[in-house]
């Protein structure tokens, strides 16, 4: 919210839905808003208007970009945040290795050296997501994903729990880029009736990531030692480096349109133009306004919150399979690490069920809702599918856990888990779109979405082992089920008829 002499570019609002039309802008401080915002107020452009009209349908906007450009930048997107969060359970099957070596005799301390990932998973995008909104995404990925190789091999030679525990930590925080700035490069890529199917195949990385580790890692801990468990996640990520390196552009639109702006208005200059050459000055203030926006927007916005909270419990039980599974299959069912961690497959299953049905029927159903109102879409019309997706949850969970407490056949609790993933995606998926459809500033509300959801992802296996020690695996998943419920159902059905009440009475930019 910085002014700025008029013989400087200045920045410019980010494009969400074409062909709307924007033009570059400078003007004085705006100090009315409430809500942290660093665009400028409106004022006649200083660009000429058709220069901006040209942009809309230039070949260099992401938008205009061929199909396979899209899909490519939307998939290395989608292998960085699928890559990232392999971390956070990986390692769930050789904990009791990890005890061993590290001599550790404390069950909470030893939980944490899985679970402190997501604290600092969910900690990173808050800064990460805004420097993607100031200066674009492209090298904010790039940079996490390759301090997430130095990290993984400091896990690797970790001498003492404290080192453990602290290169985890820088782990989750360098993966947390895949994840600030993910649902963004989806959103600069699509317009609203693309973006399902793009933004289905990247919230499954973050998903189906902590099924497939616990399933690669019982079989590497139980045959050549849990420490490679950490080379084996350094040498994917340089993979994923390998291929999104040359390959994946930046999609920010700002950053682009002044650039290209730019060279039309003034190509000399242009060749010295730097990437964050479209914000406004640096001050104190700006920086403040940049980097507390997720946080404003979860804790002053209804909508975002309650969202959130509902998917921060579902994110909370989920990770509260990969402290109790295992257990319950080498303890209960007398598995071996490697066959236990098969056991997960039942979440993947049912995350790759929703994601295949999920994406096709949130398109065809927000497109039919669209039609009805002469083809105009609305934020609202993404929230029907979670009414379906809040059901399947507390089913599964009631399917598994009276499962588990019965000692029944191995395969019943893996049913149950695989309908709690089935549901569990079925909400995620609109949820996200909601968000990205709903707030200017998606990086932002989605990272403070996430934000929440690790928090609980992080808590809840702190206290999963005495949470069933004491209520047992039946009642203890009927009342998550419970809670689940009641979160679920009531909430999607009021912003369903009363969202756009809320965000037109909003100041949050929506």
């Amino acid at each position: 919210m910085a002014s700025e002499s008029s013989s400087t570019l200045t920045h410019v609002n980010p494009e969400y839905e074409a062909p709307q039309r924007k033009s570059l802008q400078f003007c004085k401080p705006d100090t009315t808003k409430s809500c942290p915002d660093p665009d400028p107020c409106p004022t006649p452009p200083i660009v000429d208007p058709k220069l901006v009209d040209a942009w809309l349908s230039d070949p260099e906007n992401p938008r205009n970009w061929s199909s396979t450009r899209k899909w490519c930048s939307a998939a290395i997107v989608s292998l960085y945040v699928f890559v990232s969060p392999l971390s956070s359970s990986i390692m769930a099957p050789g904990l009791a290795e990890i005890q061993a070596k590290y001599g550790i005799e404390n069950q909470t301390i030893l939980s944490m050296t899985l679970s402190i990932f997501l604290f600092s998973y969910g900690i990173g995008p808050l800064f990460l997501a805004p420097l993607s909104e100031m200066y674009g995404r492209r090298w904010v990925l790039h940079v996490g994903n390759l301090f997430s190789i130095v990290f993984n091999l400091g896990c690797a030679f970790a001498p003492n729990t404290i080192a453990l525990l602290a290169f985890r930590f820088l782990v989750g925080l360098s993966g947390s880029a895949a994840v600030a700035c993910g649902g963004a490069v989806i959103s600069d890529l699509f317009c609203e009736r693309e973006r399902a199917s793009a933004m289905s195949l990247y919230t499954m990385g973050p998903l189906i990531a902590p099924v497939a580790g616990p399933i690669a890692g019982g079989y590497i801990a139980q045959s050549i030692g849990v420490q490679y468990v950490y080379f084996v996640l350094a040498g994917v990520t340089l993979i994923a480096s390998f291929i999104g390196l040359p390959f994946l552009r930046e999609t920010y639109s700002p950053v682009l349109k002044l650039r290209w702006l730019a060279q039309r208005a003034d190509p000399e200059k242009a060749l010295d133009l730097p990437a964050g050459a479209c914000q406004p000055p640096r001050t104190l203030r700006y920086l403040w306004d940049n980097f507390s926006r997720p946080m404003y927007l979860l804790s002053h916005s209804f909508i975002c919150f309650i969202l959130s909270a509902y998917m921060a419990f579902m994110y909370g039980i989920y990770y509260l399979f990969f402290t109790t599974l295992n257990g319950l299959y080498t303890n209960g069912y007398h598995f071996s690490i490697g066959t236990a961690g098969l056991m997960y497959t039942g979440l993947g299953i049912g995350f790759m069920a929703a994601t295949l049905l999920g994406a096709r029927f949130c398109s065809a159903l927000y497109q039919h809702l669209a039609d009805k109102k002469d083809g105009k879409g609305e934020p609202e019309m993404r929230i029907p599918p979670i009414f379906i997706g809040s059901l399947f949850v507390p089913i599964g969970l009631f399917w598994y856990g009276w499962s588990a407490q019965a000692k029944v056949h191995w395969i019943m609790p893996v049913i149950g888990s695989g309908i709690f993933g089935f549901g569990m995606m079925t909400t995620f998926l609109p949820i996200q779109l909601y968000m990205v459809d709903s707030f200017k500033y998606a990086a932002s509300a989605l990272s403070a979405a996430f934000l929440f959801r690790s928090m609980l992802g992080f808590s809840f296996p702190l206290f999963g082992t005495q949470f069933f020690a004491a209520l047992g695996f039946g009642w203890g998943n009927s009342l998550l089920g419970a809670v689940a419920l009641v979160l679920g159902v009531p909430f999607p059905i009021y912003i369903y008829y009363r969202g756009a009440a809320l965000r037109a009475r909003s100041n949050l930019n929506h």
